[in-house]
């Protein structure tokens, strides 16, 4: 790989390629050098002795291949073997500086940080709320009900946003899509921070939950349709990476504020900062330069005008002065993509084209991953960590905020892993190998509930496991897949019912848990949960291609055709 999330990188801050691409692909947004104009020293920035390195005479580094010498690419890569073959034996990898890929992904990515912070500070948000000594409030005796909706009514307001989301995506743009999902979090958390009563409180958990929406949508498209191709993969884990952060900062604040007298208002007014400094940031971002073509070719405005603003628009996210010819031939190269794209199918959409041809082919995979991250029991088996480390003697489990920063902790290291990996690795070995010991460990807590209770190590290590293996897996490989998976034309509509599918799913699990666990028994119901496992296994195995170090648009052309 020519870059990976490593902190070299970082120092240098500008990539090096010491390797010579087999193949070069001139790849619309992903490569901004013309082929005509190539020098050697983009090849072989390691080499100082240029002039005896014959480039010209070799057909791999200036031809395309013909044609019908990509039959096997253009065919179902459903199976692992096809799905391996589309790693490119040498898709041109474009030079960039790592200092203008920071902005662009660091704004979208809060978006993710407050989605988890509103996690980790709910636990213990509940808890100070229903204190009569710490809430501050007359009214902290909520029943089960008016609990369930302070906890959950962020999820809700999640999925009305996705709904909202599905028929405007398009039009409304990935930026200010963003913005308004900034807005949404400042009103939210401070229409929670002061609320009077439950009523606002809970419409400010409703708005909240929009935001979060909106911004799980908005935030890995942008990433997406913005960053170099060959660190995609790295920049959308990382938004997982910054989840899993904002989860763990919910819970230090939690644990700072548990004693304090009205402590849940700081814990939720602790994101309209962060929030604010998110609404600042895109703001002073361009739009996608994908998304300002996705217009032009759709003849929603001057096709002249859209392409300059496109063009501008790739500048400034490459560092690059403005109106450079490198942006514009990456433009043109993207114009020519997306307009044949267009070509070969209806020259209108509608509403339920998501569910047709290639874009029901990215649904199924990209969908099938979010739905089984859910209902292989995600949102239920953090559920037993306490008690499972109590009985394994651990004191620290007496004291749920702890526990809760240790649970996140490990989290956070084992995305750092796929982070780290996924642009190196791929994302079907990780997603293979987390799934397998997903399956692994849920049958290993099946067994403990079941007859090794004498073994309570059994269950620590399972849980450990699962998490773990979550993490490098689903965690952040799901979310990746979706925002790649989905042709330019359907992108928004697919990705917002990825973002639906996701927390509907999440909503069922959650509800049902409590009645299957009553009905089944622990044992049975991570049984169940283990068999789903290897169904999604098997599914990851059959129907999730190789997308590492392909273009969007080379994933639409190769994979979904």
């Amino acid at each position: 790989m020519a870059c990976s999330a490593t902190i070299q990188p970082l120092l240098n801050f500008e990539l090096s390629h010491s390797h010579q691409p087999k193949r070069p692909y001139s790849l619309p947004l992903c490569s901004f050098i013309k082929k005509p104009r190539l020098s050697p020293k983009h090849f072989f920035s390691q080499s100082k002795d240029y002039t005896k390195i014959n480039i010209f005479s070799s057909p791999s580094l200036f031809s395309r291949q013909k044609p019908g010498s990509h039959v096997a690419a253009q065919s179902d890569y459903s199976s692992g073997e096809e799905a391996e073959s589309l790693l490119p034996d040498s898709a041109y990898q474009e030079p960039f500086s790592w200092s203008s890929v920071i902005l662009p992904f660091l704004f979208p990515a809060l978006g993710g940080l407050l989605f988890g912070y509103d996690i980790g500070a709910t636990s213990g948000a509940t808890i100070s709320l229903q204190s009569p000594e710490l809430s501050g409030t007359t009214w902290f005796n909520l029943s089960a009900i008016q609990l369930g909706l302070v906890v959950s009514g962020s999820l809700y307001g999640a999925l009305l946003g996705s709904l909202l989301v599905y028929p405007i995506a398009d039009s409304l743009g990935r930026r200010r899509e963003l913005l308004i999902a900034a807005l949404l979090y400042v009103l939210g958390g401070v229409l929670t921070a002061f609320a009077p009563g439950l009523s606002v409180l809970l419409v400010g958990r409703l708005l909240y939950g929009l935001g979060i929406g909106l911004a799980m949508h908005g935030a890995p498209l942008y990433i997406a349709e913005t960053c170099p191709s060959q660190i995609r993969g790295t920049l959308i884990s990382l938004k997982e990476l910054f989840i899993v952060l904002g989860i763990l900062l919910g819970y230090f604040v939690g644990s700072f504020q548990i004693n304090a007298v009205g402590g849940w208002r700081y814990m939720y007014g602790c994101s309209a900062p962060v929030a604010l400094l998110m609404g600042l940031g895109m703001w002073s971002l361009p739009p996608s330069p994908r998304w300002l073509i996705l217009r032009a070719v759709q003849g929603k405005g001057s096709l002249q005008e859209l392409k300059e603003k496109a063009i501008l628009a790739l500048s400034k996210l490459r560092g690059r002065a403005p109106g450079d010819a490198a942006s514009e031939k990456q433009i043109e190269d993207t114009l020519i993509s997306v307009k044949s794209a267009y070509m070969e199918q209806e020259s209108e959409g509608n509403i339920l084209e998501v569910f047709q041809g290639p874009s029901l082919k990215a649904f199924i995979i990209g969908g099938g991953l979010v739905l089984f991250q859910q209902i292989t029991g995600q949102p239920s088996v953090l559920y037993y960590a306490g008690p499972i480390l109590q009985s394994a003697g651990f004191s620290a489990a007496a004291d749920a905020t702890r526990l809760s920063v240790v649970v996140g902790l490990f989290k956070l290291l084992m995305t750092w892993i796929a982070v780290a990996k996924v642009d190196d690795l791929g994302r079907r070995p990780l997603l293979i190998g987390g799934v397998g010991g997903i399956a692994l460990s849920l049958f290993l807590l099946c067994a403990y509930y079941k007859f090794l209770g004498e073994f309570p190590y059994v269950a620590v290590a399972a849980l450990l496991l699962y998490v773990g293996c979550y993490q490098i897996s689903f965690g952040p490989i799901s979310w990746l897949m979706v925002s790649e998976i989905f042709p330019l034309r359907t992108r928004g509509k697919g990705i917002s019912l990825a973002v639906l599918t996701n927390f509907g799913s999440n909503a069922i699990v959650t509800f049902a848990f409590s009645p299957l666990k009553e009905l089944l028994g622990a044992e049975n119901l991570f049984l169940l949960f283990g068999v789903i496992a290897l169904i999604s296994l098997l599914f990851v195995a059959l129907y999730v291609p190789e997308t590492k170090g392909l273009s969007l648009e080379e994933i639409e052309s190769k994979i979904l055709k």
